[in-house]
């Protein structure tokens, strides 16, 4: 970057340092502090001084040391080369500095986010001649084996095709060349920049339409998210919130994934590298790496890197969502977010809000959560894409009731409440089926009838009635007894039983059970509420819970979850198993 004016430092408290004499400062442009040139952001400015947090360590640094400004916002690189990067918070490659400067990031270290060397194959797709507009897609680069990426003419620009080339290119060179109506000949090139707090536009919002597939049960069943959707995931330490976020990150069905680490344990992100390249894509069968993007901003990083982690993330996700893909941004987790506002606001001497966040604290949130959803994507072809947004939050000693997660909670559509009892019970994905809830339920509620099956809705229904009334009948049982129950009431709590252990527990450790498809599921779910409405039929003649659980389809149901995708035919030899076995015990 360019340094074109200078300042001195007067103050300096932890990443937060004051500077006198930036002429010409604006909010959020970029300066580098200090001999040493750490990167740091203009965020708040008065009279001729301008407080600055710095996203590196600022020991050492004292009054009197310049501080260059680069008149420019924080911006990230949007290009090929993207797919399958580590980045820290403010998108520094971290492959990249552990080859230059060893395993420990050095103050000041600076390197490319795009590779300005490698050469890329460029196939055009629009010739000289055609007019253009912001957003139209003019060539492709395959990226890597599963994405192809679509080069767009840059934000502001249109115009008539004057030159374009086919040939191997770097991600600076010239690959078209656009006449605007001025007269203005603009080179067009595969590298583009862009402000990370300015979302990018699109033409239109638009209602989502269809679920994002996660292959969790307890999700994809009864509490789905949209794609262009936003989930939240509270929930106390160990309770299993980095598990399900890895799990979505795996196996949804988005075609890009964006995991952003924001203060999280350095162990977390290690497990994600390590294992995401051995990962086999379900849906492309290629490494999962192949269309993932990963930003590692962990705890023992600088805190007010995190703040720039959360945006950094959103900016390259709205960038691929642009070239028209499904796109699905993990953030684990944006409570470590809020956290570091609230540091930099109290240096900054803010009047504290509650718990002494900021005041502007649901404002930031919900304007991170309102970045997602399904759109009409800029450019002449009216292509639609979409943005997920799922959120962890790690409310301390797991209350409910603190700022984030309220704040969170009163933006986002989906809630999947996890629960640490459930967690010590080994019962994961941990998420509590009494307290989360879905608001696009109804909205999807069309797209399951039209796709899997008229009855999905109803089996739903009828299976959540089920596991609420087992909640009620347990009050009971701890007063009385089960003995007291009616024979009614048993079943209850059998299929509840059934429902809970062989169908919303799933192990992420086993190769079958880790993904189910929303095919299986229903047929899992099928299976189980067959057995519970055959059941009742005969119960009311007399036959006892005990020579129904004794039959041998019963051992099939619980292992039903484990039948491979490829072999679904089964669940139908099943169920008329079911149907006969049970009306043989009133012979």
């Amino acid at each position: 970057m360019e340094t074109i004016e200078t300042a001195k430092i007067i103050k300096v408290a932890g990443p937060v340092v004051v500077a006198k004499g930036l002429k010409n400062a604006k909010m959020y442009d970029v300066v580098k502090v200090s001999g040493q040139k750490l990167i740091g952001e203009i965020i708040e400015l008065s009279k001729d001084s301008a407080t600055i947090q710095v996203y590196e360590e600022t020991s050492g640094i004292g009054p009197g040391e310049s501080v260059f400004s680069t008149d420019m916002p924080l911006s990230v690189e949007l290009g090929p080369g993207l797919i399958s990067s580590i980045y820290d918070g403010i998108q520094r490659p971290l492959d990249i500095l552990k080859s230059t400067k060893g395993d420990f990031i050095t103050r000041g270290a600076e390197a490319f986010a795009i590779d300005r060397e490698k050469k890329w194959d460029f196939e055009p797709i629009s010739k000289v001649g055609d007019k253009v507009t912001s957003g139209d897609i003019i060539g492709i680069v395959q990226e890597s084996s599963i994405v192809k990426h679509k080069i767009m003419v840059p934000y502001g620009i249109k115009g008539e095709i004057k030159e374009i080339y086919k040939d191997k290119f770097t991600v600076t060179d010239t690959i078209a060349l656009i006449k605007d109506r001025e007269g203005s000949i603009h080179e067009i090139k595969m590298l583009q920049k862009w402000p990370v707090r300015k979302p990018r536009p699109y033409k239109k919002k638009l209602p989502p339409l269809e679920p994002l597939i996660t292959g969790q049960r307890v999700i994809d069943m009864f509490f789905p998210i949209t794609k262009g959707g936003t989930a939240c995931i509270p929930g106390p330490f160990g309770s299993g919130k980095t598990v399900v976020q890895h799990q979505i990150s795996k196996w949804c069905n988005a075609e890009i994934i964006l995991f952003i680490g924001c203060g999280e344990r350095g162990n977390e992100m290690t497990d994600v590298l390590l294992e995401f390249p051995e990962l086999i894509d379900p849906y492309s069968g290629k490494p999962l790496m192949e269309r993932t993007i990963l930003i590692a901003n962990t705890s023992n990083m600088p805190v007010a890197a995190r703040e720039a982690s959360v945006y950094t993330g959103i900016t390259i996700a709205e960038y691929y969502r642009d070239m028209g893909y499904n796109v699905a941004l993990i953030a684990d987790s944006t409570s470590r977010w809020a956290e570091a506002m609230r540091e930099i606001s109290g240096r900054l001497e803010e009047m504290p809000g509650e718990e002494g966040f900021p005041a502007y604290l649901g404002t930031r949130i919900s304007s991170f959560y309102e970045r997602s959803g399904r759109i009409k994507c800029l450019g002449s072809d009216d292509k639609e894409a979409t943005l997920s947004i799922v959120g962890a939050v790690s409310p301390p000693g797991g209350d409910l009731s603190e700022p984030v997660t309220q704040n969170t909670l009163r933006t986002v559509q989906v809630f999947w409440s996890l629960q640490d009892k459930l967690a010590y019970k080994r019962h994961f994905p941990a998420i509590d089926w009494l307290t989360s809830y879905s608001l696009y339920l109804s909205g999807l509620s069309e797209y399951y009838k039209k796709e899997i099956s008229e009855e999905y809705i109803e089996l739903r229904d009828k299976s959540m009635a089920l596991l609420q009334e087992e909640a009620e009948l347990e009050e009971i049982v701890r007063l009385v007894g089960v003995d007291a129950l009616s024979s009614h009431e048993k079943l209850v709590l059998e299929t509840a039983r059934s429902i809970r252990e062989d169908f919303l527990l799933q192990d992420a450790f086993d190769i079958t059970d880790s993904y189910s498809s929303t095919k299986k599921q229903f047929l899992i779910l099928k299976l189980i509420m067959e057995f519970h409405k055959n059941a009742e039929k005969v119960i009311e003649r007399g036959v006892t819970m005990e020579k129904l659980n004794s039959l041998p389809v019963k051992a099939k149901i619980i292992r039903a979850k484990y039948i491979e995708e490829k072999n679904l035919k089964a669940f139908s030899e099943i169920e008329k198993e079911i149907i006969s076995q049970i009306s043989s015990t009133t012979d």
